[in-house]
């Protein structure tokens, strides 16, 4: 039996651009297609409505109508929105990227007359494809040597190193465990209580960073006080604070020295290796990993500058501010497959940060371009994409599946996964038929670097990287 015609509305629709990736839709619905679904709800409650003093099924209309007027009401309403969204989408190519953003229950549908109703909806762009056949890539490649094995051995050792006092002055690659006032003259921005940090050249915060931080505080001892300006992030979370100057108060309270571990065999079986041959073929297992990771960086980022150059269009602000968080967890999780240290992620999340508005805004355009490449290719990601992605992560990580999942799930990251799979089948299809040429890979210098996961404008935390620490003990 062939199922009944579905109910065609009489809809007037107005759609207009109010600015990037964003329009105003205005619909109104006649009032032959309220009263259609009057009359349908009306037969539907007065078909199975109980009064007292009538049977079910003959309950005068007037009287159902005045006994359940809400419920009809409600029902009504429910149903012209419902069939008109689903015939706007039919019949107009909003392609829209969220939910339409309107208040359901503060519409009411009039007694008398046409009902209209209003909303403003984010749209994907509208653009045409770049060619992505045959790009000229250059690919970063280097062989590891026993020298880079032993240099990373010395920092990978580092994180286990134990702080113990120092009588002496503060000097470079030592410890001291400070108070920070953050001031914007005599006002008091944020205070950071009993941090230790290493000296080093530069000390990075989300939203700002101190360069020259290892000879400002040569020679200090406790109860010593440095100073120093900077300028807060142009991309700081902090809107009105973006670009402002900001004194730095350090009060000293403590200098420590570290000492790196003995690789003896009580610290090679807490690592759970049997030798220092071991721990060197896991280290150079894990450089590869990193060199990998850095390749796929540098051709994925060559491959979407190049399909994007054309990208000129706008993205809208907050549009850009709610995919911020995504695009940072997306990056944290695979520098944590690839074996990169937590200090590494950190010093890399707080480069993202101060970068978030303008980086974001590109990873956007990178996505609307590659969703439509994926879309003309018929790339789709599979049950089996996702299980052998969590699969990876889990054997990366040497975790169970299970608790990988309730991890992504749990941190929100699962919910951008099948988009993530199926933006590097889309670069994967691209490179298949780019032109390759070999270049040396020259590794970023981080040993400069100090990087602190508290912001100085913002009340936001950092990424937990708990997770990433617990590869490390």
């Amino acid at each position: 039996m062939d199922a009944p015609e579905k109910y065609k509305m009489s809809l007037n629709v107005d759609i207009q651009n109010v600015g990037p990736c964003r329009k105003h839709v205005r619909v109104t619905v006649p009032r032959k297609d309220l009263d259609h679904f009057r009359n349908d709800a009306l037969s539907e409650v007065g078909g199975s409505a109980a009064v007292p003093g009538f049977r079910v099924g003959h309950v005068p209309k007037q009287l159902v109508e005045r006994r359940f007027k809400k419920e009809i009401s409600d029902q009504v309403r429910q149903r012209v929105l419902l069939t008109s969204l689903e015939q706007l989408a039919d019949e107009n190519s909003l392609d829209p990227i969220n939910e339409p953003d309107f208040d359901i229950e503060s519409l009411v549908l009039p007694d008398d007359g046409d009902f209209q109703y209003e909303f403003d909806v984010e749209v994907r762009p509208e653009f045409d494809l770049p060619n992505y056949t045959g790009l000229k890539i250059q690919r970063p490649t280097k062989e590891v040597s026993d020298a880079d094995v032993a240099e990373y051995q010395g920092r990978f050792l580092e994180q286990y190193a134990t702080p113990t006092a120092k009588d002496e002055p503060a000097a470079k690659g030592d410890l001291v465990t400070v108070d920070i006032e953050f001031l914007q003259g005599d006002t008091l921005l944020k205070k950071m209580s009993d941090l230790t940090v290493q000296l080093k050249p530069r000390l990075q915060f989300p939203d700002g960073e101190i360069s020259g931080f290892d000879t400002l505080m040569a020679g200090a001892t406790p109860g010593a006080v440095k100073t120093t300006d900077l300028t807060i992030s142009s991309e700081a979370e902090t809107i009105e604070k973006r670009g402002e100057k900001v004194t730095a108060r350090f009060t000293v309270t403590a200098v420590k020295q570290r000492h790196t571990p003995e690789l003896n065999k009580d610290f090679l079986d807490r690592l759970g290796m049997e030798s220092e041959d071991d721990l060197q073929d896991q280290i150079r297992s894990m450089l590869h990993r990193q060199i990998t990771f850095e390749q796929r960086q540098s051709t994925r980022k060559q491959v979407l500058d190049k399909i994007t150059e054309s990208a000129t269009w706008e993205l809208p602000e907050e549009l850009v501010r709610k995919q911020v968080e995504n695009a940072l967890r997306r990056e944290i999780l695979e520098m944590q497959q690839a074996g990169f240290t937590t200090q590494q992620i950190r010093a890399r999340e707080n480069e993202l940060r101060q970068k978030s508005i303008s980086t974001t805004r590109q990873a956007l355009k990178e996505h609307f371009v590659l969703d439509k490449i994926a879309t003309k290719e018929n790339i789709e990601v599979t049950p089996p994409d996702i299980e052998s992605e969590i699969q990876m992560m889990a054997l990366q990580r040497g975790e169970n599946p299970r608790r990988v999942r309730a991890r992504l799930q749990k941190s929100g990251v699962i919910e951008n996964l099948e988009a993530q799979v199926r933006e590097r089948k889309a670069v994967d299809f691209i490179l298949k038929s780019a032109v390759y040429e070999d270049v040396p890979y020259e590794p970023k210098k981080e040993d400069d670097l100090e990087a602190v996961g508290i912001a100085i404008c913002s009340t936001a935390a950092t990424t937990d990287l708990t997770e990433a620490d617990d590869t490390e003990e």
